[in-house]
C-alpha cells in the first residue's frame, strides 16, 4: 500500500506541474488527489455515526489474504489509469510542442520570403530604367519623362528646357534666316504621337554660318510655345541638322483662317494605321510652310519629346499662318493635346527681331 500511496503522490506532483497549462491535466491531477485520500475522508458524517450498529450486524472480516488480494489488484487498475493519463498527458504535450516548431518554422520561412521579395522590389527601384513608352498625360505623361528612361534625365533635371514662354526679348538686328528650300519627295507616318513628315534630302537653312539641314517637321496642338503668355491653336516645327549634328529647329504658329496648302497636302495622304509609313508619288515644297515676314525670337533650348536634348537653337517666328478650322479639327481628332507644358526659362536670353 506504500507503493500504491508514493505511486499517486508522484502521479499527484507530475499531474499538478502541467494542470496550470493543461485542462485535461487538471483533471487527471484531481482525480488522483481524489483516489490518494483516505477512505475515512470520503465517508459521510451519518455513515460514521452508523458504524457501531453496522459493526454488530456485519459478518465477520475476510481473511486477511483475500484482503491483500484485493487491495493488490486494486493498485494496479489505479497504478494503470495514471499511466494510462499520463501517456495521454505526455502525447498532447508532444502534438503542442511539434505544432510550435512547425508554427515557428513557417513564420521563419514568410518572414524571409517577405524579407527576399522587399529587397527585389528594392533592387528594381534601384535599377536603372530604359522604357520607350511616353505621352503628354498620365504615368508616362511630361512630369514623368524623367523617370522612364535614364537616358531622358534631362526632361526633369535640364536647365535649357523647351518650350518656354517669350516674353522680355532683347531686340537687336537679327540676321535673316536664310532658307534654301525647294519641291522634294517625302514620307509621313502617324508615330503615335503626331503627324511627321520626312522630306527628301537638299533642304538647307543658314543661320550664323552654320547650314543646317531639313530633316522633318511635325505638328502639335496647341502650340507649345507662347508669346507674352499667349499660345495658337497649333504649331509646326522644322527640324534641321548640321554636319556636326547640331540641332536647329524652326517654328511656325498656326491660328484659324484661311485653308494651308501644305498641311492639305499631308493631311490627304494620311496613313490608315498608325506607324504605317506611307511615301505618296508627288512633291510638297517646305516653303509653303513659312509666313511672308521673317522675324523671328531666338534662344538655345531642348527637344520638347524625350530625351529631351539640350543644345537646340530655337527661332519662332512672330507671324502666325493660317490653317482652316477642318484641318485643324481633322489633326484633334488624331492629338486632341500633344504639348509639352511651358518650361522654366531660368534666366536664358531671348532675343527678338526688331
Amino acid at each position: 500500500m506504500r507503493n500504491l500511496i508514493a505511486l499517486i503522490a508522484c502521479s499527484c506532483v507530475a499531474l499538478n506541474a502541467s494542470a496550470a497549462n493543461d485542462p485535461a491535466a487538471a483533471a487527471a491531477a484531481k482525480l488522483a488527489a481524489s483516489v490518494s485520500r483516505p477512505a475515512s475522508a470520503m465517508v459521510p458524517a451519518a455513515t460514521k455515526k452508523a458504524e457501531p450498529e453496522e459493526k454488530k450486524a456485519a459478518p465477520k472480516a475476510e481473511p486477511k489474504a483475500e484482503t491483500a488480494a484485493s487491495e493488490e489488484e486494486a493498485e494496479v487498475e489505479l497504478s494503470a489509469k495514471i499511466a494510462q493519463r499520463l501517456a495521454a498527458l505526455r502525447e498532447r504535450q508532444q502534438a503542442r510542442a511539434t505544432a510550435a516548431v512547425r508554427a515557428k518554422k513557417l513564420a521563419d520561412a514568410k518572414r524571409r520570403q517577405d524579407e527576399q521579395a522587399a529587397a527585389a522590389a528594392a533592387a528594381l527601384a534601384a535599377a536603372p530604367k530604359h522604357g520607350t513608352v511616353w505621352s503628354y498625360e498620365g504615368e508616362t505623361g511630361p512630369a514623368n519623362w524623367s523617370k522612364i528612361n535614364v537616358d531622358w534625365a534631362k526632361c526633369g533635371t535640364g536647365n535649357r528646357q523647351s518650350p518656354i514662354d517669350l516674353r522680355d526679348g532683347i531686340k537687336v538686328n537679327l540676321e535673316q534666316i536664310s532658307f534654301d528650300y525647294h519641291p522634294s519627295s517625302f514620307s509621313e507616318v502617324n508615330n503615335g504621337h503626331t503627324i511627321q513628315v520626312t522630306v527628301g534630302g537638299g533642304n538647307f537653312i543658314t543661320v550664323g554660318n552654320t547650314v543646317y539641314e531639313l530633316q522633318e517637321f511635325h505638328f502639335h496642338r496647341p502650340s507649345e510655345e507662347k508669346v507674352n503668355g499667349k499660345g495658337t491653336e497649333m504649331v509646326i516645327h522644322l527640324v534641321h541638322k548640321s554636319a556636326e549634328g547640331k540641332i536647329a529647329i524652326v517654328a511656325v504658329l498656326l491660328e484659324r483662317g484661311q485653308p494651308h496648302r501644305l498641311m492639305q497636302t499631308i493631311w490627304d495622304n494620311l496613313p490608315l494605321e498608325k506607324f504605317d509609313t506611307v511615301s505618296p508619288s508627288i512633291v510638297l515644297d517646305p516653303t509653303d510652310a513659312l509666313p511672308e515676314r521673317r522675324e523671328y525670337f531666338t534662344y538655345m533650348g531642348s527637344l520638347t519629346e524625350p530625351p529631351c536634348t539640350e543644345g537646340v537653337l530655337w527661332m519662332v517666328f512672330k507671324q502666325p499662318m493660317q490653317a482652316s478650322p477642318a484641318q485643324m479639327a481633322l489633326f484633334s481628332r488624331l492629338y486632341p493635346l500633344n504639348a509639352r507644358p511651358i518650361q522654366s526659362t531660368a534666366g536664358r536670353m531671348v532675343k527678338e527681331s526688331n
